[in-house]
């Protein structure tokens, strides 16, 4: 799978995505500031949420629509104000991908609803995100699936069978899939987060996998990059002062900038299948055990484990040739120090 020419999957390094969400705080002055931050840490691509509170819910205070209490977001009191606090204004989104294009980095939108679909199309938007609570939204997966871009799946909020839909939906028309094992809370616990699941899905679904990662830190989305997620999407502030929406469970544009580091330096550390001595561990090579003599040996005398031993440092005779040559007498006389040579054996 490509995104904007980069490769996603085994063999490739992993993709890493910075979410925006709704840390900009209502102001595309701070969002452009995130964009900047997302590049100097070292993402591959920013993530912005395409949606009004309008088209995903109602401006209601019924009891279907109140947050509930003990909610990190209960103070908003109903659904609506608090997608209307978070929201990416549409109007921004033109002007988003504008700066992108311009600072060379890759952006591209969690879609919610048809009319931000139509909106992120002409924009020519290179990948779309399905968020967890729209993976049962099965009429607006199907449409996704007709642009024939890219397209990641979350997980957070489905069970098997609304997975193994969601799949075989999108799957009618494109074969261009990833999916993020989630956790849908905020922030997540780790004991929660069983990313044996991720593997386990990549296993089943021979797709891209990879982790959206809601913990507090950057530790398990190191680990997740370890285990072999191929994609990491981890949200993100300018600084530990900075205060919005989510905050609270988002990495700091330096973390996010060591967790990068970190992921790729253990990619670096994996390498690939080779059994050959490094070029700097030759270096010690006489680190290694050889054949010495320990005792001195008068000519014409046998060797025997008393007067010959496997020491170091490498530069006499292979031990494997101990006891073969146990019993054996020498030319000539040897003294405790010299290396054992076969040419010197009878």
């Amino acid at each position: 799978m490509l995104i904007d020419g980069v490769k996603i999957g085994t063999n490739s390094p992993c993709y890493i995505v910075g979410e925006i969400s709704a840390n900009h705080s209502g102001k595309i002055s701070k969002l452009f500031r995130l964009i900047n931050k997302a590049k100097s840490a070292g993402v591959n691509a920013v993530k912005i949420q395409a949606y009004a509170a309008n088209t995903i819910t109602i401006d209601s205070n019924l009891k279907d629509f109140r947050i509930p209490k003990k909610n990190s977001w209960e103070k908003y009191k109903n659904l609506y104000k608090l997608y209307e606090k978070g929201q990416t204004p549409l109007s921004w989104l033109p002007k988003i991908f504008k700066y992108c294009r311009k600072k060379k980095i890759t952006v591209f939108a969690s879609v919610f609803d048809i009319s931000s679909l139509k909106l992120l199309k002409k924009l020519k938007c290179p990948a779309y995100k399905i968020a967890s609570p729209e993976i049962t939204d099965i009429p607006l997966l199907e449409e996704v699936s007709k642009t024939g871009k890219p397209i990641i799946l979350s997980t957070g909020l489905a069970n098997y069978q609304d997975l193994k839909l969601a799949y075989k939906t999108l799957k009618k028309n494109t074969n261009k899939i990833a999916i993020l094992k989630c956790i849908s809370s905020y922030p997540a616990k780790i004991e929660e987060l069983n990313l044996n699941t991720m593997m386990d899905i990549k296993k089943q679904y021979k797709c891209p996998v990879g982790f959206s990662d809601h913990t507090l830190g950057k530790e398990c989305s190191i680990l997740a990059a370890a285990m072999g997620a191929e994609i990491i999407e981890k949200h993100f502030i300018e600084n530990k002062s900075d205060k919005s929406l989510d905050s609270f469970f988002s990495l700091d544009a330096n973390s996010l900038k060591t967790m990068i580091n970190q992921i790729r330096d253990n990619e670096i550390a994996k390498g690939k299948i080779d059994y050959t001595i490094t070029k700097n561990s030759k270096k010690n090579m006489n680190g290694r055990r050889s054949l010495y003599v320990v005792q001195p040996i008068l000519k014409g005398k046998q060797i025997t484990v008393n007067n010959v031993k496997s020491i170091r440092p490498s530069y006499g005779l292979h031990p494997k040739y101990l006891k073969n040559i146990l019993g054996k007498k020498v030319k000539k006389n040897l003294l405790p120090g010299e290396r054992l040579s076969l040419k010197n054996i009878i």
